[in-house]
């Protein structure tokens, strides 16, 4: 059962934090369906706590632990400490934390991604920023769920 509440205090200050795998997974997939994402792009799992500060755009998800993802479509691991964090808005996730992707050698921090437009005839893209000031693009379709991929 998922237990709400606020939090008071420095940037999680007027939070609502839901608890619970089924709540918080929800909230999760909401949040990604609002911002415009496809709902794979934090596959995390485990979920025991998302709180949102609408005011600021202060999000956070934690997981029972850190967790790796191996992203098929683009042959990247994908790593997620505990807890994940970001500033939202419509199309953009920025100051991330959380998150690093190992594009090679080694692993980078991913600081902030977001949905660039449709270019004529073409696909949706999600361009991820990592600390260093690399960026990429991938196609959205790399982190649609099958649902997702089935209505497009």
């Amino acid at each position: 059962m998922a237990t709400h509440s606020t939090h008071d205090n420095g940037e999680r200050a007027g939070a609502e934090i839901v608890y619970g795998a089924e709540d918080c997974r929800r909230y999760s997939v909401a949040l990604l369906e609002e911002l415009g994402f496809p709902k794979g792009v934090l596959p995390l799992v485990d979920l025991v706590e998302y709180g949102r500060v609408r005011a600021t755009g202060f999000v956070w998800m934690k997981q029972k632990a850190a967790s790796e993802h191996y992203l098929e479509a683009t042959k990247t691991p994908v790593s997620y400490a505990a807890e994940v964090t970001a500033y939202v808005e419509k199309g953009k996730m920025k100051r991330m934390s959380g998150v690093k992707s190992k594009p090679l050698l080694f692993w980078l921090p991913v600081t902030e991604m977001s949905i660039e437009d449709k270019a004529a005839g073409g696909r949706e893209k999600i361009y991820f920023k990592t600390a260093l000031g690399i960026g990429k693009s991938l196609p959205a379709t790399a982190f649609m769920t099958a649902e997702e991929k089935e209505k497009n």
